[in-house]
């Protein structure tokens, strides 16, 4: 079932500054997984949740600040009906 609600909504009061090229818009930053060695953490990866229509033309090893940080791109996955995308990231 699509979502019909306005997807600005989700991203209004909990979401972060996003910019990546010209396009500045909010989405959901969450801290996924890290990968430990030695319990050393050796990376942590990031995940993004935000709309299709804003960030879905990402690719891997594009730029993106996010909430002022600076992150590279790992992989961009839509979700469900095609509306939302997690992007993953790493942090530079």
């Amino acid at each position: 079932m699509p979502l019909n609600d306005d997807l600005f909504v989700l991203f209004k009061d909990f979401g972060v500054s996003c910019t990546a090229g010209s396009i500045t818009a909010k989405a959901n930053l969450s801290q996924p997984a890290e990968v430990l060695i030695d319990d050393q953490v050796l990376s942590t990866d990031y995940m993004l949740s935000a709309r299709t229509a804003d960030f879905g033309h990402l690719q891997y090893g594009d730029s993106i600040t996010v909430d002022g940080g600076s992150y590279t791109v790992r992989s961009v996955r839509k979700i469900d009906d095609g509306l939302l995308v997690e992007i993953m990231l790493q942090k530079t």
